[in-house]
């Protein structure tokens, strides 16, 4: 039947956004070794990488409703999802830091490695493969994470690098902050901090408290702009810490 084929049909197509987004973060790094490529070419590059990391988004998002509506979910759907999730989610955003590595400042200590430095990029799709193989076989992300889903990951490096470009090669910033702020998320993304899922089971304030709280303090972050998702992706993650400390251990 066809019908069975349409959610392993929306996968591939984030798997396909996840490589073209690749293909444009990279096209900015191979113009930056000659310096051929204008500001605005250069940004629009970017741009259209981040663009296409959001569509796959929509389609990550997707697959699996309509696998479930139409009730035609299956094992190798599931392998297929992980799949490209690590493309669109892993390689791509690791993409665009590879070629941020090239442009921000580098402090004399770091000069030496400065031709290898860009490489410590692709820790981050490492991290984003071990993330969703551990997904796969958690029993305890049924209904809620452990780790920072690798779509918020890929959402906030690609929002921050659009929105605040300027900011980061500037002489404000530089590559060790760069590289420790990559490590960092890396880290998250396998960190045992539970967080809470964002499906609406009821529309009850009771139990969902804590969403609407976060969709309420959401709306200030959409002034950010090009920057709103690593906002509310921060937001996200500062509102999930807070939710556990005052969360009875027991309870989680």
């Amino acid at each position: 039947m066809i019908k069975r084929h349409i959610p392993n049909a929306i996968t591939c197509c984030n798997l396909i956004c996840g490589c073209i987004a690749t293909f444009y973060a990279f096209q900015a790094s191979f113009y930056l070794l000659d310096n051929t490529l204008s500001f605005r070419m250069k940004m629009s590059f970017y741009a259209i990488a981040v663009g296409f990391i959001i569509l796959g988004a929509v389609f990550d998002f997707f697959d699996g409703m309509v696998a479930r509506l139409l009730g035609v979910s299956s094992p190798i759907g599931k392998e297929l999802d992980s799949l490209a999730d690590v493309v669109t989610f892993g390689v791509a955003p690791s993409a665009l830091v590879f070629t941020l590595f090239q442009e921000v400042q580098y402090p004399e200590f770091l000069e030496p490695i400065r031709s290898i430095l860009p490489y410590s990029a692709f820790l981050m799709a490492a991290f984003s493969a071990l993330r969703l193989a551990k997904f796969n076989l958690d029993t305890r992300q049924t209904s809620s994470f452990i780790g920072l889903p690798t779509p918020a990951n890929a959402l906030f490096w690609g929002s921050l690098i659009v929105g605040q470009h300027a900011f980061l090669v500037s002489p404000k910033f530089n590559a060790a902050f760069l590289l420790l702020f990559m490590l960092l998320f890396c880290m998250l993304l396998v960190a045992e901090i539970p967080l809470f899922a964002l499906k609406f089971k009821n529309l009850s304030w009771a139990d969902n408290k804590i969403k609407y709280i976060f969709v309420m303090g959401c709306i200030p972050c959409l002034l950010l702009a090009e920057s709103c998702f690593a906002g509310i992706i921060v937001w996200y993650l500062l509102l999930s810490i807070i939710n556990n400390a005052n969360t009875n251990p027991d309870n989680r």
